[in-house]
């Protein structure tokens, strides 16, 4: 099939009338697509609220650590009384 066939193809596709849609299919769709919403929303809430918890866990550890810090010389003693 050449392109001027496919387009001829899909406009008589496109022409013709569209089956009918059954009953309950508008009502399925937006409760499923509502429910989606609500756990698409649920779940990114929660990823925000264990970023959160994340970020301060790892504050809180910083600060009682301080890991920037460097750790005292065990090898020699500190010099005092010059």
């Amino acid at each position: 099939m050449n392109r001027a066939e496919q387009e001829a193809a899909a406009r008589r596709i496109l022409a013709q009338d569209p089956p009918p849609v059954p009953a309950g299919l508008y009502a399925d769709a937006l409760r499923r697509g509502t429910r989606m919403l609500r756990r698409r929303t649920l779940a990114r809430r929660a990823l925000w609220l264990l970023l959160l918890a994340a970020a301060v866990a790892f504050t809180v550890w910083a600060l009682t650590v301080r890991p920037w810090v460097q750790p005292p010389s065990q090898t020699t003693p500190p010099v005092t009384g010059w």
